[in-house]
Formats: structure tokens, sequence, C-alpha cells
């Protein structure tokens, strides 16, 4: 076999694995979620501990199966911030992760943009959604809505191998 012939294969061989890699990681697991299906309903918590369901508009969302923080959401928001800081928990430290590039309404950088500047507020959708994952609910000051899910303390704790902070329900077990 001649060098060219392996060189070639090789090359092609890379270029194959290389638009497999990508296609699973930015397309192959994601399934649309649909609007008024239980995924579907975005809860906000209150300041007494109640989840709220939030009727909205425009809903247009994204999930995948192999990881819970694959969940990306984006929303017509039907409440003013104003009622929302009022009403609903603030959450702390919110830091939305990228979409795929195809989900466009999803813009991870422009909305930590926003929530660093306040023309965004974050808020506790539902605690531990899944055993450390939180989900997050911003608005911005347009009424554009967004939703992701979040490492909270306990998940990372769990996750780590560290020993749980206070207050966190018991890890479950592992395989």
């Amino acid at each position: 076999m001649s060098g060219k012939i392996l060189a070639v294969m090789i090359v092609l061989f890379t270029a194959l694995f290389a638009g497999a890699l990508w296609y699973f990681q930015t397309r192959a697991f994601y399934v649309p979620v649909e609007a008024q299906t239980p995924a579907a309903e975005i809860r906000l918590t209150t300041f007494d501990g109640i989840e709220e369901p939030l009727l909205l508009s425009g809903f247009d969302g994204i999930n995948a199966d192999t990881s819970p923080l694959r969940f990306r959401a984006c929303f017509d928001a039907p409440l003013s911030q104003a009622l929302l800081t009022e009403t609903f928990m603030p959450y702390e430290d919110a830091t939305p992760f990228r979409a795929p590039g195809w989900f466009s309404c999803f813009n991870a950088e422009a909305l930590g943009a926003q929530l660093e500047q306040g023309t965004a507020l974050a808020f506790l959708g539902q605690r531990n959604i899944s055993y450390g994952i939180d989900r997050i609910v911003a608005v911005t000051d347009t009424g554009q809505g967004y939703v992701w899910h979040q490492i909270n303390a306990c998940g990372e704790a769990s996750f780590d191998g560290d020993p749980l902070p206070a207050g966190c329900p018991p890890a479950p077990e592992r395989e």
C-alpha cells in the first residue's frame, strides 16, 4: 500500500470521526420539548417554598435524556419583573449554559450579560428537579423568558464526593 493511499484513508477517517463527534455532541440526543406537555410546564418557587406554574406563551424548548443539564427553553413572560421579584425567590449566581448553536432563541452569553447588568433577573424555578440540579428561570426587562438547569451546592458536593452541605437531602445511591 502506498503512502498516499494510507494518508488519504487517515484523512477520510479523521473527517468522518470529526463529523460524527460534532453530530453526537450538538444534534443527536436533543429532542424538542412540546408546549402543553409536563416537561414544558415552567414553575417558579415562591418565598413560601411553593412551586407555582407560570402561564406563558411562545414556548420553545429542547432537552436530552443524556444529561439533566441539557434542558433549555425560551418563552414570552406574562408577568413583569416587578411582580416576579415581589412573589418569587431570586436565584443567586445564575449562570446560563450554552445551548447548541441551532437552538437560536437561547444565547447564553447575551443572557449572562443581561443578568450581570440587571436587565434580566433570575429566579428559582424548581429546586432539585433532578438530584443536585435546579431549574432556573430568567426574565428580561423586555419580557423574554429563559430556562435552564444548573448544578446546586448539594449537587457539586455529591458529584465531587465531598460531604454534603447542611440542609441537603440525602444523595441517591450510586450504582
